[in-house]
């Protein structure tokens, strides 16, 4: 593992002086900003089949790209060759697109995107770090995801027993179990980031991910489940009791599965289990907090800064400092430092997720949500961990025990959401009815439609049992991005059920 910015800048042929140069470059046209984002990221992958590991493979990505800011427009090239005649071929094809169209207008804006937060947290940020003890964080300046054995360093054919035995492990706890299919993959990214401040910042980004999808059947029945965890460690994220876990997550309640019938449909109160159920807080909520979605006035909450988005007491925030969490980050793409970022607090809404651009935009400082898929890609505000704190309206079953009739959802799969209007429609994989306080029957084959704003404003309970969900989540938004999720146990007073 890289210990200084020297190794950094050897492993991808540069020198200090020629990152100045590049970014003279890329400024030579005019501009306001132009930043570099190196990258060299190896990816490896093994799947097992029908009992055998018979598929696998790896690849390396490496490059860097370069953007040019004028105002409020973007240039953006990149190269995957590191020699100077290829760095500087697009830092000027950079430098051109940022002033096409400009007009002169737009770059005398004089956005400032050299503002950033002298503390990872805001005051009221960090009255709530210093009360909440749900969730493990670490300040900006710890470490966050150190790897004890580097994948790099391992060999394919060592993994493949982890596979083996996750597969027997399943077939003993059930013996429904028709077929498994599992995936075991990992990466490791050098990352060298600098910018026309002459800031250089590096990170080394690890990322394992072991997931299962099995196949049960009984009789004509035929019920599908999958398990999957992930973080921001090294090999010595394989353990036996992970692979406990995943064995017994992805093999309970089957008999509540093939029992499960679909039920009617209608308004009623939701309860949503802790854990997993954060993906709709991230999907109806979260990405509708992202601030280029308000700079461009596409988002419900666009006009909603300060002002009440949910009850009192409710805190919604998205933080990149949960060590070895899958969507954490030491720094963003933009070499802004990761920190947490209250959105939602005390039911107040308080800041979006912010980009050096949006920030500029705002006048604020950017909040550490610049995030890439690659240096192919410009960065824009993205999630990281986005989730509720725990509440005080006791636990899951206290939610549970105040319902006469609706429903308790605890898987979610896909959905759909629309930013602008805040519309939302969610797949339930697994629930129960709740009758007079109780749970019943299981459920299946329904949808859970909403409002964001709606559903938000609507939360009536909120449980002390947040959980962080470590499942394989990857948010698509033009580009792909490791995040994670969680929630709380909740009860929304009132969604639609779509059942018979």
């Amino acid at each position: 593992m890289k210990t200084s910015s020297s190794e950094y800048l050897d492993a991808f042929g540069v020198s200090a002086e020629q990152l100045q140069a590049l970014v003279g470059e890329g400024l030579r046209s005019g501009g306001d900003w132009c930043d570099l984002f190196f990258e060299d990221t190896s990816y490896s992958e093994l799947m097992l089949r029908d009992g055998e590991v018979s598929a696998g493979g790896s690849h390396i990505d490496y490059g860097c790209g370069i953007r040019v800011l004028c105002g409020e427009k973007t240039g953006y090239a990149y190269a995957e060759r590191t020699d100077m005649p290829s760095l500087i071929a697009a830092a000027r094809s950079a430098s051109a697109i940022s002033q096409t169209g400009a007009g002169g207008v737009v770059a005398r804006k004089q956005l400032k995107y050299n503002q950033l937060p002298e503390e990872p947290l805001t005051p009221q940020g960090q009255r709530h770090f210093e009360q909440n003890t749900a969730v493990q964080t670490v300040s900006r300046h710890g470490q966050l995801y150190p790897q004890r054995e580097d994948w790099r360093n391992s060999r394919a054919a060592e993994l493949v027993p982890v596979l083996r035995k996750l597969e027997s492990l399943i077939r003993a706890k059930d013996t429904s179990v028709h077929k498994v299919i599992a995936m075991l993959a990992w990466q490791v990214s050098d990352i060298l980031m600098y910018n026309s401040l002459g800031e250089t910042t590096t990170d080394t980004r690890p990322v394992g991910s072991l997931s299962v999808t099995v196949i049960f059947v009984r009789g004509s029945q035929t019920e599908m489940n999958n398990a999957s965890r992930s973080f921001r460690m090294g090999v010595e994220m394989i353990t036996d009791s992970l692979l406990e876990e995943l064995a017994t997550q992805v093999t309970a309640g089957m008999d509540e599965r093939f029992d499960a019938r679909r039920p009617k449909g209608g308004k009623m109160p939701v309860v949503m289990a802790a854990g997993a159920s954060g993906i709709l807080l991230h999907e109806a909520m979260g990405h509708a907090f992202e601030a280029d979605f308000n700079r461009k006035g596409q988002s419900i909450f666009a006009d909603k800064m300060g002002k009440r988005v949910a009850a009192k007491g409710i805190n919604i925030l998205d933080d990149a400092t949960i060590p070895f969490n899958r969507g954490a980050v030491r720094v963003d793409d933009e070499g802004v430092p990761g920190q947490k970022t209250y959105m939602v607090e005390d039911g107040i809404l308080r800041s979006y997720l912010h980009d050096r651009i949006s920030a500029a935009y705002y006048g604020v400082a950017p909040t550490g949500n610049g995030r890439r898929e690659s240096f192919r890609y410009n960065p824009i505000p993205r999630m990281r961990c986005t989730y509720m704190e725990s509440g005080r309206d006791g636990s899951c079953q206290d939610l549970i025990a105040g319902v006469k009739k609706g429903i308790f959802v605890d898987q979610f799969s896909n959905g759909e959401v629309k930013i602008g209007e805040g519309d939302f429609t969610f797949y339930v994989k697994s629930g129960r009815l709740i009758e007079n306080g109780r749970l019943t029957m299981p459920v299946k084959d329904i949808n859970i439609v909403g409002n964001g704003p709606r559903a938000l404003a609507d939360i009536v309970g909120v449980a002390g049992d947040l959980k962080i969900d470590d499942s394989t989540w990857t948010c698509g938004k033009e580009q792909s991005a490791f995040v994670s999720c969680g929630i709380p146990s909740v009860l929304v007073k009132e969604l639609t059920v779509g059942g018979e």
